[in-house]
């Protein structure tokens, strides 16, 4: 194991979160030195220092083995959870040390869980903070995942090399560097383009700039206590629904079409399914809503459905509406939102669309070869060829996925939680949805859970996030035998 490599790789990652710490100290400084200015402060100088000292000891490249790639990894995000709660904890109110933790693993998972219940009571530097773990995690996953694993790894956990669709192909396929480039403008711009519009349609512009950093990496934090729903403004609704459809594209993808200024990288089997799901999930609680969730207009059912779906299958986690008493239909369907989410190659976390689809895939071929046992046939998507070992790693990870669910699920029981609770926010925890149903719904929280069952959806969130494998090579290869 190369120490000094791991060490200085961590030590990047921690002075990322220095930067921002340091632009919360500049948003209290301009509110006059706000409650949070001494834990932004000293929060800062610890993280400075503690990202900073490797760099006294350390000269040159350090190469990365496969072990020092994935230890790096995982030590990256913990020590990122550990230095991220800081401001937190020192600050106290709402946030005791399993609180500030969670809140710390959400922020940075872009989950968008939360244990406030009064929001809008933290200073604006510490709501700038909290929105900050969002950014960071967001842009620091796909970096992660998609660089920093594949350069060592013959596992090819990341989805570019495991080549899982043709969206997946067409978007990264590149050199590292250009990897690093074509994800840093396109998150860059979804940023500015989302700050701009919210600004531009009423928003203040501090909601504005927190909101953008959320929406972008599809986290959920918001400034309100009521969330996107507190503005009042269905223009503003319709631009965070937009955009929080568009950040759970691939990004490649979304490169693809302005760097050709043609809609033709769209055309394809995932963003099909990926919009199309969309509308049938949203027009299915529409239905129920008006049916049986005492609402009288089709508009506003429309509206509420539409939004809570892309909300949940983008992972983002807004709200504009209370959906803890909606029927039991809607809440079925928005499980399935939470189990599918995105696309692959964004920040979204669940299964994601291209598994789901390779799955039908799978399935449909397997029909095919039994219906006619001498045939040789393949499962195909976009026109091309699945390999079966492609096949076979996607089935292998849901099942994988929802033996992490099922074994939570008895965990969080265990703790108290009843079943709703237990199953929606494992889900939602696995997914990095944030809300759940029933008392962990859109405009609920987390904070009346039990510690440990906090402890236990911080734990799902990293899980999730990183895409289990990481998580489980990493602990196989500190505990195995073969070390």
């Amino acid at each position: 194991m190369n120490v000094k490599a791991i060490s200085i790789n961590i030590g990047k990652a921690l002075l990322v979160s220095a930067l921002f710490m340091f632009l919360s100290l500049i948003v209290s400084i301009m509110d006059g030195r706000d409650a949070a200015f001494g834990p932004l402060l000293i929060s800062f100088i610890i993280t400075l220092i503690t990202g900073g000292f490797p760099f006294i000891f350390v000269k040159g490249q350090q190469p990365l083995t496969l072990k020092d790639g994935f230890l790096t990894i995982i030590l990256s995000w913990l020590l990122s959870f550990v230095f991220g709660m800081l401001p937190y904890v020192l600050y106290g109110g709402e946030f005791t040390l399993i609180n500030a933790w969670f809140e710390s693993v959400s922020g940075f998972t872009t989950t968008g869980s939360t244990i406030l219940n009064d929001i809008e009571a933290l200073p604006r530097s510490l709501l700038f903070w909290r929105s900050s773990t969002h950014y960071i995690g967001g842009l620091g996953v796909v970096v992660f995942l998609l660089l920093v694993i594949p350069d060592a790894s013959p596992y090819r956990l990341k989805l570019t090399n495991m080549e899982m669709s043709s969206l997946s192909k067409e978007g990264y396929r590149y050199k590292s560097s250009k990897v690093v480039r074509v994800i840093t403008i396109v998150y860059a711009g979804l940023t500015l383009a989302t700050f701009l519009s919210l600004w531009a349609a009423g928003m203040p512009l501090f909601d504005s700039v927190n909101h953008a950093f959320s929406i972008a990496a599809t986290g959920g934090f918001s400034t309100r206590n009521l969330s996107v729903g507190a503005f009042g403004s269905d223009l503003i609704n319709m631009i965070v629904l937009f955009y929080m459809a568009v950040c759970a594209m691939h990004f490649g993808l979304i490169y693809a079409v302005f760097a050709t200024r043609s809609l033709k990288p769209m055309k394809n089997s995932v963003v099909a399914y990926y919009f199309g799901s969309i509308v049938v999930m949203s027009l299915i609680i529409m239905l129920s809503l008006v049916a049986e969730g005492g609402y009288d207009s089709w508009g506003r059912a429309l509206m509420d459905s539409s939004f809570t779906v892309v909300s949940y299958m983008s992972t983002a986690g807004f709200a504009i509406c209370d959906n803890s008493v909606w029927p039991w239909l809607a809440g079925i369907v928005l499980l399935f939102a939470s189990f599918q989410c995105g696309c692959a190659g964004s920040t979204t976390g669940g299964i994601k669309v291209d598994r789901i689809i390779i799955a039908f895939k799978a399935i449909g071929n397997e029909i095919r070869r039994r219906l006619h046992p001498t045939s040789v046939s393949h499962a195909r998507m976009s026109g091309q060829h699945l390999a079966d070992s492609t096949v076979h790693s996607v089935l292998m990870y849901i099942v994988v996925y929802f033996l992490v669910i099922f074994v939570s699920i008895i965990a969080v029981m265990m703790c108290g939680c009843d079943a709703t609770e237990a199953v929606s926010g494992v889900i939602a925890s696995v997914g990095s949805v944030g809300p759940g149903l029933g008392e962990l719904g859109s405009l609920d929280n987390y904070s009346l859970q039990p510690v440990l069952a906090k402890f236990i959806f911080s734990i799902d969130m990293f899980m999730g996030r990183v895409e289990i494998y990481p998580v489980l090579i990493a602990v196989s290869m500190i505990f195995g035998r073969n070390r």
